[in-house]
């Protein structure tokens, strides 16, 4: 799904009203069908609505929400707000239907002191303001706000919260925005939506299709994308009934230390799951027997080291090779990866310790190959490129390294995102918060370097993993529950993942 920017959205709203064509007060009303749809699916008919419209079209929405929600028996309390501008076409419109209608209550409010008791038995929808929104709101609209805020009501915002921006809040002012635990946003999600900073605000998020000109959407370009099945479906092509173990690719996994061996363990089976044919292990003597016994489809290079990695293995026979998990961060460790950065002729995978090396080496990143695949989580992250105040500036700071230094960047967490050095940008929308745990990094590191072993281009097996490992946590997380989930549990449910991902859409014909 493409994220636009609002005057993208308001572009293709325009489009849609011309060329379906459509009057703006009936797309408006479509909204208002989706919306109302939602809301009585989930909210039960004795609870008080207290909607909150402002003058522009947001504003027009929630009154032809009040007014749709009226007509099935809902007990509405209808808030225009008054501030000082008067209504646009559309709302006013609405607001005279509301009147003629007769069954909600409406109140139409100046300031907070005009605003009726609310209690925490009530919903309030929230439709002040749009995404059309481009300063900070102050005054007396700032002061509903924070009333709203302070209800103890379940909050509802249409479109977005009010008070928050699109794209970038950094300069906004958190207390004059709408905390809301639902969020019914049309069509498209803003990207607001995927930093942590904002989450208060937003809750839980649902796009409402409210059938935009699919001509516009096409044509409208972003670099923007949410990571869906569709985008991954077609990447991973059908085996051949003669292949053989040397089709799918020899990966080599450099991971591990004493006492660490454990990300060894899950990322070599992690590989396997994935697909790779052969996988290589390169990990200390220490850790031989152990990932032999754990791993025994994997074949084990024993570095000269009793405990950590300290010598490239050779790297001409492999078609990827993924390194960090585990393999701390000592001198030798530190010599070994300049060594591989400097002989390496694939793109790498580099994750965890080999990232933080990195991070106190910046002048080394200039010797990562181009079109290796970096994952970090934020922190890391922040150590490579520099501490960030928010989660969308580190986001920018992530388009400019992946563009610099010609490198993939995933960088870990909800709504995990993916950067292309060409600027292309997904967030990803499979994972739970059951995946926060040791080794699910490490899964995604062998995995990756799992595809790229197969011949799978580095974006798509970037996107591909992202995915695919997501939606294995998805699976683990319905059978184990998220408080239970362990990284393993991640790497039994690959097999069903990919089968999730690869299983044809009803009515497409299976290959002969």
């Amino acid at each position: 799904m493409k994220i636009f920017t609002s005057g993208q959205v308001r572009e293709i709203d325009s489009y849609t009203i011309e060329h379906e064509p459509t009057e703006s007060i009936d797309l408006m009303e479509r909204a208002a069908d989706r919306l109302n749809s939602w809301y009585v699916r989930h909210f039960q008919i004795n609870r008080r609505v207290v909607i909150f419209a402002g003058p522009g079209n947001n504003g027009g929405d929630a009154l032809a929400l009040a007014r749709k929600l009226s007509e099935r028996q809902y007990r509405v309390l209808s808030l225009p707000v008054d501030l000082g501008g008067g209504l646009s076409g559309n709302c006013r419109i609405n607001l005279d239907r509301l009147k003629e209608q007769g069954i909600s209550e409406i109140r139409t409010i100046a300031s907070v002191r005009d605003i009726p008791e609310i209690n925490q038995t009530n919903v309030i929808v929230d439709g002040i303001f749009g995404s059309g929104l481009t300063r900070t709101v102050t005054g007396a609209a700032a002061e509903m706000i924070r009333f709203i805020n302070g209800s103890g009501a379940t909050v509802v915002s249409i479109d977005i919260p009010s008070g928050l921006f699109g794209e970038d809040n950094r300069t906004n002012d958190y207390t004059s925005i709408v905390r809301a635990d639902y969020t019914l946003t049309f069509q498209f999600p803003f990207r607001s939506f995927f930093f942590k900073e904002n989450a208060p605000f937003v809750g839980c998020w649902t796009v409402l299709d409210i059938r935009l000109h699919p001509v516009k959407v096409g044509l409208t370009q972003t670099d923007y994308r949410t990571l869906e099945r569709e985008d991954v479906r077609g990447i991973l092509s059908e085996r051949e009934i003669f292949s053989h173990k040397g089709t799918y690719g020899h990966a080599l996994l450099i991971c591990g230390s004493y006492g660490m061996m454990g990300a060894a363990v899950l990322s070599a089976r992690a590989c396997l799951r994935g697909g790779a044919g052969l996988v290589t292990l390169h990990v200390p003597k220490s850790g031989v027997d152990i990932v032999q016994t754990a791993v025994p489809e994997a074949i084990v290079s024993p570095d000269s080291s009793e405990t950590v990695f300290t010598g490239d293995p050779g790297t001409d026979n492999f078609q990827s090779v993924g390194i960090g998990p585990g393999i701390g961060q000592g001198e030798k460790t530190c010599q070994a990866l300049y060594a591989l950065l400097s002989s390496v002729k694939v793109p790498l995978v580099i994750d965890a310790d080999a990232i933080n090396i990195l991070a106190e080496h910046r002048e080394w990143i200039g010797q990562v190959p181009p079109g290796s695949i970096l994952t970090p989580h934020p922190k890391e992250f922040d150590r490579l490129a520099g501490d960030s105040g928010t989660g969308y500036e580190r986001h920018l700071k992530q388009i400019a390294f992946s563009a610099r230094h010609g490198v993939i960047v995933i960088l870990k967490g909800a709504y995990t995102g993916i950067s292309e050095p060409g600027g292309g940008y997904f967030f990803n929308t499979t994972g739970n918060p059951g995946m926060a745990t040791g080794g699910s990094g490490d899964v995604l590191t062998g995995l990756i370097a799992s595809l790229l072993a197969q011949g799978v281009s580095a974006t798509d097996a970037a996107l591909l993993a992202v995915y695919v490992h997501g939606l294995a946590g998805d699976l683990a997380s319905e059978s184990r529950g998220e408080e239970a989930m362990i990284a393993g549990d991640i790497v039994e449910m690959l097999g069903a993942a990919f089968m999730q991902v690869k299983r044809k859409p009803m009515g497409e014909s299976s290959r002969k």
